[in-house]
């Protein structure tokens, strides 16, 4: 069996230096700095209790009784508007603006690595910014969807039916994964930053790379070792933040 390989922020640095093209995955793990809350940690959703998880995130639960999900949905909206981008997503933007980062894909359903300026960005589980009527597949803005939820518990189009925003529920398809499997396929390099891999198909992206994969997490993450496979257990700010020092050394 292989022995799981460390790296330290040093070594994560000299490989960005080395590489052209790199993508990251992001998970949860990068966003709750910024005060959202992820799903499994010590104080997750799951474990907090607030939501009910089958009521809440799986469709099959939205379709029997969309109200517990609209619930959530107001605590995320509430949120988004004082959110701030971390260092670590001001960190890939800055990446992608010098043309070593090409693509970030993300399982977040957050607005902050386009808050922090990332253009090329591949939400696999969708996001807030547009909803459809689940009737007629009527579009609505982020800003529609708020003035509904503002009049009534749960958001309906003048047909009818339920609109709901364009967030990957579990038991629904997530988005563009042709394209992020394409992006993981071209890497030079691919950093997995935040996220346990647990939740699939996104958590499969690392087993496209042909390329050395980097992963900073908390916690432990399903994905085993192997030759070109480096592992971090480390708080994301904190590890970028020497990253970008050790960068900023080798531009002088």
């Amino acid at each position: 069996m292989t022995d799981r390989q460390t790296v330290d922020a040093k070594g994560c640095a000299a490989m960005l230096r080395a590489s052209s093209r790199v993508v990251a995955l992001t998970g949860a793990g990068i966003s709750t700095s910024a005060g959202v809350p992820d799903f499994r940690g010590p104080e997750g959703l799951y474990i907090t209790g607030k939501y009910d998880p089958e009521a809440t995130f799986e469709f099959s639960g939205f379709l029997r009784d969309p109200a517990p999900f609209f619930a959530f949905t107001r605590d995320v909206l509430g949120l988004v508007g004082d959110l701030r981008p971390t260092f670590t997503h001001r960190f890939l933007a800055d990446l992608e603006a010098r043309g070593t980062l090409r693509t970030v894909v993300t399982q977040n359903i957050d607005p902050l690595h386009q808050k922090a300026g990332s253009k090329n960005v591949i939400p696999v589980h969708g996001g807030y910014w547009t909803s459809h009527c689940v009737a007629c597949g009527g579009l609505f803005s982020l800003g529609q969807l708020t003035a509904l939820l503002d009049r009534d518990e749960v958001p309906k189009c003048s047909c009818g039916g339920v609109v709901k925003p364009d967030v990957v529920l579990f038991g629904e398809p997530v988005h563009a994964m042709d394209e992020a499997i394409a992006a993981v396929g071209e890497a030079d390099l691919m950093l997995v930053l935040g996220s346990s891999l647990s939740v699939y198909p996104a958590g499969w992206l690392p087993e496209a790379a042909r390329c050395p994969v980097v992963v900073v997490n908390l916690g432990p993450v399903d994905l085993s070792p192997g030759p070109d496979r480096l592992f971090a257990e480390a708080e994301l700010d904190g590890f970028f933040r020497e990253v970008a020092l050790e960068l900023e050394k080798s531009e002088h």
